[in-house]
C-alpha cells in the first residue's frame, strides 16, 4: 500500500519584525499624544480667550445687525467696523460656537467698543433689543407704489425701492400664493404696527396673508356668490379680486359698491351687452402710472386722460379697447369693495355716470344713460369714474 508524498518541509521559519510594529505603535502613540496636548493647549488658550480685552479702540463703535442676518454676516459686520480684529474672527467664532449662541443674537443696533473681552461682545450681541414699532395706516383703493411710499416714509422696510422689489419678488410671490407678477390687489388696507426692524418681505407678507384672511371668510359667507360667477363667467379667485380692486376705485360710498359691482358683471353676462368693454377710466390710469413698461400714449399722460389714451390699444389696462377684465388688480380693495364682488346688487342696470358730489347716477339704457350724461357731464365738470358706451 503506497502512501501520499509529503511536502518538504522550509529549511527556515519565518519571523514577524517586531521592531517594524514597535516603531508603528511608538509613532501612533505619539500623535495621539502630540494632538492630545495640542487639543490641551487649544483649550487653554480658549479658555482663556473669552476674557482677553481686544486690542482696539475704547471709542463707542454702533453696528446694525439687520433681521434674518446669518452669523457669517455678522461675523464680517463687526470685522468690517474693527470690533473684533481679522486675525480673531476664527477665534470668536469658535469661541460662540462652542456656547451654542451663533442663533441667538439679536437683531437691531448694538454699541461695542474694540476693547471689549469676546465674551462682553457676545453679551452684547445676545442683548435683547427694545421693540421699536411704527404705526401704518394704509388706506382702501391705493395701488403699490402708493403703499410702498406710505411705508416708506413711515422708515419701513428699507425704503420704496426694496418695498417695491419684494413686491414683485417672484419666489416670495409664489411662496404667498400669487399669480401674477406682483402682489397688486393682495396688500390689504388695514392699519398695522410693524416693527422697525422688519424686512420689506416680511412687511409684504404679513399684508397679503391678511388679505387671505379676510378673503377666506368673505367666501365661506359667500359660498354661493363664488360659485355662481364661477359657473356663469369662469370666475376663480383672481377674477374676483381683480373686479374689487376696480370697484375700490370707483366710488368711496360704501352703499354703492354692490350696485357698481352689479353694472361690471351685468356687462360680462348679457348677451346682448357687446362688445363687453368695462370702460373705467382708473383702469386707463393705472396702465399710464404704474407698470414699469408703458405704452407710446400713456409716456404722454400728464394726468388727465385725452382721446389718445381713451383709443390707445397698446395699453393692456385700457377697458375702453380691451373687453373683459383687465390683466391684473388696479389698487388693494378692501372688505366692502371684495363683499360686493362676491354678494353683488340684482340689478338690471348697465351704466352709471358720476354726479360731481361722491355718487353716481345708474341707467338701465342708452337713452337714460345718454340723459344722465347730458345733465351731469355736460351740464358741468366731467366726473371720475362715470362708465359710457
Amino acid at each position: 500500500m503506497s502512501r501520499g508524498v509529503r511536502k518538504p518541509r522550509p529549511w527556515y521559519k519565518p519571523r514577524k519584525s517586531r521592531r517594524a510594529s514597535r516603531w508603528a505603535l511608538a509613532v501612533i502613540v505619539s500623535l495621539l499624544l502630540l494632538a492630545v496636548l495640542s487639543a490641551r493647549a487649544g483649550y487653554k488658550r480658549l479658555t482663556g480667550y473669552p476674557e482677553r480685552p481686544g486690542q482696539g479702540s475704547s471709542d463707542p463703535i454702533t453696528v446694525t445687525v439687520p433681521a434674518g442676518a446669518s452669523f457669517s454676516e455678522v461675523l464680517a459686520l463687526l470685522e468690517e467696523h474693527e470690533v473684533i480684529a481679522p486675525d480673531e474672527a476664527r477665534a470668536f467664532k469658535l469661541f460662540v460656537l462652542h456656547r451654542g449662541a451663533a442663533s441667538k443674537v439679536t437683531a437691531g443696533e448694538h454699541e461695542f467698543r474694540g476693547d471689549m473681552t469676546p465674551t462682553q461682545i457676545l453679551d452684547e450681541l445676545q442683548r435683547r433689543q427694545p421693540v421699536q414699532e411704527r404705526r401704518v395706516t394704509i388706506p382702501e383703493g391705493k395701488h403699490s407704489v402708493q403703499i410702498a411710499q406710505i411705508l416708506a416714509e413711515a422708515g419701513l422696510g428699507g425704503g420704496e425701492a426694496q418695498l417695491l422689489a419684494a413686491m414683485r419678488d417672484p419666489e416670495l410671490l409664489a411662496r404667498l400664493d400669487i399669480e401674477g407678477p406682483s402682489a397688486e390687489g393682495y396688500l390689504f388696507p388695514d392699519t398695522y404696527k410693524f416693527s422697525t426692524s422688519a424686512s420689506a418681505a416680511q412687511i409684504v407678507e404679513r399684508m397679503v396673508k391678511r388679505h387671505h384672511q379676510v378673503y377666506a371668510e368673505l367666501r365661506r359667507g359667500h359660498s354661493e356668490g363664488a360659485r355662481s360667477l364661477a359657473e356663469t363667467l369662469g370666475w376663480g379667485d383672481p377674477e374676483i379680486v381683480i373686479m374689487a380692486s376696480l370697484i375700490e376705485k370707483e366710488t368711496s360710498q360704501g352703499a354703492e359698491r354692490p350696485r357698481i359691482a352689479s353694472v361690471f358683471i351685468n356687462r360680462l353676462r348679457f348677451k346682448s351687452f357687446k362688445p363687453k368693454l368695462l370702460q373705467t377710466d382708473p383702469t386707463i390710469i393705472y396702465g399710464c402710472t404704474v407698470p414699469e413698461r408703458r405704452s407710446e400714449a400713456c409716456q404722454q399722460f400728464e394726468g388727465r386722460i385725452r382721446r389718445i389714451h381713451l383709443r390707445d390699444k397698446d395699453n393692456p389696462y385700457n377697458t375702453y379697447t380691451h373687453e373683459g377684465l383687465p390683466p391684473g388688480p388696479i389698487s388693494n380693495p378692501g372688505r366692502d369693495a371684495l363683499e360686493a364682488v362676491l354678494a353683488p346688487e340684482k340689478s338690471r342696470y348697465l351704466y352709471f355716470v358720476s354726479r360731481n358730489d361722491g355718487t353716481h347716477k345708474f341707467s338701465k339704457s342708452v337713452q337714460e344713460h345718454e340723459a344722465a350724461v347730458n345733465k351731469y357731464i355736460l351740464g358741468g365738470a366731467k366726473g371720475d369714474g362715470s362708465v359710457q358706451k
